[in-house]
């Protein structure tokens, strides 16, 4: 199986001396390139790729920039010749992190991780193009502070405004998304609109009660009471057959 991959870097070299470095492994093929983030972010979208390579300075708009405006993240190794940015690389839970200039042997080994990578999700889901599975990886970005989020750590998501507050760990950013918006890509097997305001993951859910006017109470795993209007109660029942 090959791996469909798109290299983004503001420099032509950067890019064909990577291409070439690639050629050594065979599972990979780069079926684009880029040379800033809306171009890149087109591809990706028209493209769908399963892997890129990301520069992070480039003129613009950053590589931390383009994953915070696409919907649904690759898997990402970045390419870089600012070692401070690792970090930073990390907390967004990216494959690896490439110094430039790029070495053989350490792409050698972001490669292996990757094909590990890829093995392990085979092997825990098979991946389905449509809804947003829960193992899919979101990314959100909340001021500084940037994650890759998988779905089935996401308990909650609450309606501010524009935005949506999404509840993980003892994280609760914004993402500039409305809950409509949301519920139309999240898996309705998983994901349950409670209300106006909220949307639940059942699988975090810990106790149900009744509630007024013939709706429920549900407290999460994460200690959130959200109410289950009356309407959406009857639809809950059925899913979960009480």
């Amino acid at each position: 199986m090959s791996i469909k991959t798109i290299i983004i870097d503001d420099e032509r070299l950067a890019r064909n001396e990577l291409k070439k470095l690639l050629t050594e492994f065979k599972d990979i093929e780069v079926i684009e390139e880029a040379a800033n983030v809306d171009e890149a972010i087109l591809k990706i979208e028209s493209l769908i790729p399963d892997l890129i390579f990301l520069d992070i300075q480039m003129p613009g708009k950053t590589g931390f920039d383009l994953l915070a405006e696409i919907e649904k993240a690759p898997k990402v190794i970045f390419t870089t010749a600012y070692d401070e940015y690792a970090i930073k690389a990390f907390e967004v839970n990216a494959l690896d992190y490439l110094m430039k200039p790029i070495e053989p042997k350490r792409l050698s080994d972001a490669v292996q991780k990757l094909q590990h990578e890829i093995q392990k999700e085979k092997l825990e889901i098979q991946n389905i193009r449509g809804p947003l599975t829960d193992e899919d990886q979101v990314f959100v970005k909340d001021g500084e502070r940037i994650w890759f989020v998988k779905l089935n750590e996401i308990r909650l998501f609450e309606s501010v405004g524009n935005y949506a507050k999404v509840f993980f760990g003892t994280n609760k950013p914004l993402i500039l998304k409305s809950l409509n918006n949301l519920e139309e890509r999240l898996d309705k097997k998983s994901f349950f609109r409670a209300n106006r305001k909220h949307i639940i993951n059942l699988r975090w859910i810990d106790k149900i009660e009744p509630y007024f006017n013939g709706g429920l109470l549900v407290e999460l795993k994460g200690g959130e009471k959200i109410e289950i209007s009356r309407r959406q109660t009857v639809k809950f029942k059925e899913m979960m057959s009480l």
